[in-house]
């Protein structure tokens, strides 16, 4: 007789100790902690037929977001679909998703898990992986509603309850409803303290109502909860920077760069996108980072996964100029160029936002800003549609805003202002903005 796992779902498998690691190892990427691949592959090289594990093993890639784990998804598609005649119909439907996504259609890969979590909505690793697809994707109204699918078969005695709270948290936050996201990650964090992913929901919201002092209490008051053995560190150190960069800290943002944002080579590419959209946001500013950038960009271009998302792409363009290398820029540039005129969804992702964002950013650091300005100024109306979050993407506003300014636009950098100003409080780095903008409008 088949076993179930802990949410009651049928598993093709009649070895219990195989269940016992898979568990495990979700509930590790549940949290976001440890290695839940080491122990997964423990339990495949135990049991290669355990279909539910290869399952997992390729939702763990296909999460990522990164090319360089392309080769590894590969070898779980196949060898989960070389299980097809002994595995149930939920885990031949995990490998299609994984299939979908390896295939270039993200879209359709993401529809599929979200699809599982209709029928199945106790399969926990199904919406996770969906959950974090409509994040990869910018689906901002799905990382709501499809949480909200599932939470009516929920309950606080079920494990895994206060990780769904948490995704349901990042969602209503994304959808500009505060309130009730931070209360639904507080709830989550009762039940779970240590969920990072509702950590930073909650740091998300303060972050998009200004909230600094609030967001730095937050983060530091919870520190022991985020900071260690976590592949989301690094991103919350990285809003814990945001906050003290909005409040004019430079010094510190440039200490905890150093300390716990900057990571030796090979990086994971979420923690490199951190890297290098902070160290964009202090060279808008107008701040010397050094040979920080350096690292970043040899990172980047020591990866050779350009052309599989351009949200990752977009970043490395980023860390090139920075490091003053155009010829690398270019290079990565190509690699777009390429991927939009594919198949895919990554396509759609390189052609209506990655390209125009990159040839913006080269032409702002080449001083070129009124390019900058007219290739920015459609695209952040569709920015969304290559993944990331509000936050994520606001360097996209920030960098239209300093060409505004540098370009002598005052009227357009009063207005992008203005538009800043009814969002959240005024804080001590946009006063500044305002105040430039003021000046930039009134030189003849």
């Amino acid at each position: 007789m088949a076993l179930t796992d802990s949410r009651d779902l049928a598993v093709s498998t009649l070895n219990t100790r195989s269940v016992a690691q898979y568990e495990t190892a979700l509930r590790l990427l549940n949290g976001y902690y440890g290695d839940p691949l080491a122990v997964i592959d423990a339990a495949l090289a135990d049991e290669p037929g355990f279909a539910m594990g290869h399952a997992l093993r390729a939702a763990l890639m296909v999460t990522s977001g990164d090319g360089t784990v392309e080769p590894m998804l590969r070898q779980s598609v196949e060898a989960g679909e070389a299980l097809h005649a002994r595995a149930n119909e939920r885990e031949r439907r995990h490998i299609a998703a994984a299939r979908a996504w390896l295939d270039g259609d993200f879209e359709r890969a993401v529809r599929c898990y979200g699809d599982i979590v209709i029928d199945y909505p106790r399969d926990l690793l199904a919406l996770q992986t969906a959950h974090l697809g409509d994040f990869l994707l910018g689906q901002s109204t799905m990382l709501r509603d499809r949480v909200a699918q599932a939470l009516p078969h929920w309950d606080a005695a079920m494990p895994g309850y206060g990780f769904v709270l948490g995704m349901h948290a990042f969602g209503l936050e994304e959808t500009q409803l505060y309130e009730r996201a931070e209360e639904a990650g507080r709830r989550a964090l009762e039940r779970q303290p240590r969920d990072p992913w509702a950590i930073h929901a909650v740091a998300h919201v303060m972050e998009m109502q200004g909230r600094l002092d609030d967001g730095i209490a937050w983060l530091e008051g919870r520190r022991q909860d985020w900071a260690d053995d976590n592949m989301l560190s690094v991103h919350n150190w990285w809003h814990l920077a945001l906050f003290l960069l909005e409040d004019g800290r430079t010094d510190a943002v440039l200490a905890l760069y150093d300390r716990a944002i900057s990571r030796p080579a090979p990086a994971i590419a979420l923690d490199l996108v951190d890297a290098s959209a902070l160290l964009w946001r202090l060279h808008l500013r107008g701040v010397d980072v050094g040979r920080r950038w350096h690292a970043v960009a040899d990172d980047w271009l020591g990866r050779g996964a350009a052309g599989y998302y351009a949200f990752n792409d977009v970043h490395a363009v980023m860390a090139s100029l920075g490091a003053q290398r155009p010829a690398a820029a270019d290079q990565v540039r190509a690699a777009l160029e390429r991927a939009a005129l594919g198949n895919g969804t990554n396509a759609m992702m390189s052609r209506e936002v990655g390209l125009p964002v990159a040839d913006a950013l080269i032409a702002f650091a080449q001083g070129d800003y009124a390019t900058a300005i007219e290739l920015l100024m459609p695209v952040r109306l569709t920015a969304h549609r290559f993944g990331g979050s509000h936050a994520q993407r606001d360097v996209i506003g920030l960098t239209l805003l300093e060409a505004a300014l540098r370009s002598g636009s005052g009227n357009l950098a009063l207005a992008l202002t203005a538009e800043r100003a009814a969002l959240k409080p005024v804080s001590a780095s946009l006063r500044r903005l305002v105040q430039r903008a003021d000046t930039c409008r009134a030189q003849p």
